[in-house]
């Protein structure tokens, strides 16, 4: 069991390794394209936040080199691994087998012994002597047995010490080789942040919950302010409803002038005041204390009380207006083809 587990948690090991470096070369090279990039964009921006940029990229760039030393201890480690699960591991598990072929033929040399001395009879000396030849061969198969056992037992004590070793002497390298690069950056960090100690940082909002609470305030609007600004409004309602009341007595008092100098000026002048009435805005919130259908029916009324004067202007137009009789007779001739006077006009017996 300890020879198999050592077995697997090399390989493991060794797998471990490999994508450890794969992804150490990978971040090693996103870091270096982001420290070019805050280098390109601190070019491009000529204010204080420009040089901070240009010198953390600078310290990125430098930083991924850095990162990449760290590959050495790793491959050390991987060589060193390899070779050991191929050489240490494999000659163990060769023992092992030697050791599993001893305990079969010692077994097989017992059950043999076991079959002999079912049939032995003493007063024979032939199955005596081939009882002890027996017994001979089991001896030795037990020998050999033993004496695998015992090496298999020592090979893994060691195969387990020397790996212990060999972790860790080529760990402690690769220890000290992060150590180191942990130190480098740190300080060259560090000395980016005192150089632009002080500065007055830009402002971002990446979510609701990372806003600041003041400038929360300042977008959602206050009581006072809804306050101030349903006050306004309810200004601007008293405003529309003076000016209604006012253009209602006009129009009532232009009504009642109508009505006292007659029904020709009544028409004219209430023609002129339905035209104004017309040209003015009507407003879209009156007060419920006189709404809209009043307004309608008293329009409604006077244009009804319109069309009655206009039917009596006809009338009296046509009465004043009655053609002559001149007019009558060439209209008689054109129709009849002549004269009126040629015609008996009916007595008034007939």
């Amino acid at each position: 069991q300890v020879f198999h587990s050592i077995q697997r948690t090399c390989f493991d090991l060794l797998k471990v390794v490999e994508r450890y470096q794969k992804r150490l070369c990978a971040l090693s090279q996103e870091e270096n394209e982001m420290g070019r990039f805050l280098k390109q964009q601190g070019n491009q921006d000529k204010t204080r936040a420009g040089k901070i940029m240009h010198a953390t990229g600078k310290n990125l760039c430098y930083s991924s080199q850095l990162r990449l030393s760290l590959r050495h201890p790793l491959s050390r480690l991987y060589q060193d691994v390899h070779t050991f699960r191929c050489r240490a591991v494999a000659d163990t598990w060769l023992t092992m087998q030697r050791m599993e072929e001893a305990r079969t033929e010692y077994r097989g040399a017992l059950l043999w012994m076991k079959d002999v001395s079912q049939e032995l009879d003493p007063d024979t000396y032939k199955q005596l002597e081939k009882f002890r030849q027996v017994q001979t061969e089991v001896r030795a198969s037990k020998m050999r047995f033993d004496k695998l056992t015992n090496d298999v037992c020592q090979k893994v004590d060691l195969l387990g010490a020397s790996r212990c070793n060999l972790l860790s002497s080529t760990l402690t390298a690769y220890q000290s080789a992060l150590l180191q690069f942990w130190e480098k950056t740190a300080s060259m960090m560090s000395a980016v942040q005192d150089c632009f100690k002080g500065y007055q940082p830009y402002e971002f909002w990446a979510s609701e919950s990372l806003q600041d609470p003041m400038k929360k305030l300042s977008e959602n609007p206050t009581e006072e302010d809804a306050d101030k600004r349903e006050d306004k409004e309810g200004d601007g309602q008293d405003i529309d409803t003076c000016s209604w009341y006012k253009e209602k007595n006009k129009h009532a008092n232009l009504a009642t002038c109508m009505k006292e100098n007659g029904k020709i000026i009544h028409a004219v002048h209430m023609k002129r005041s339905l035209g104004s009435v017309c040209s003015k805005p009507v407003y879209s919130k009156p007060l419920d204390i006189c709404p809209k259908k009043n307004l309608l029916a008293e329009l409604g009324e006077v244009a009804e009380g319109e069309d009655g004067e206009k039917d009596d202007l006809a009338l009296l137009n046509e009465i004043m207006n009655a053609p002559s009789d001149a007019d009558f007779g060439s209209a008689w001739q054109a129709v009849f083809g002549g004269e009126l006077s040629q015609w008996p006009m009916p007595s008034p017996a007939e």
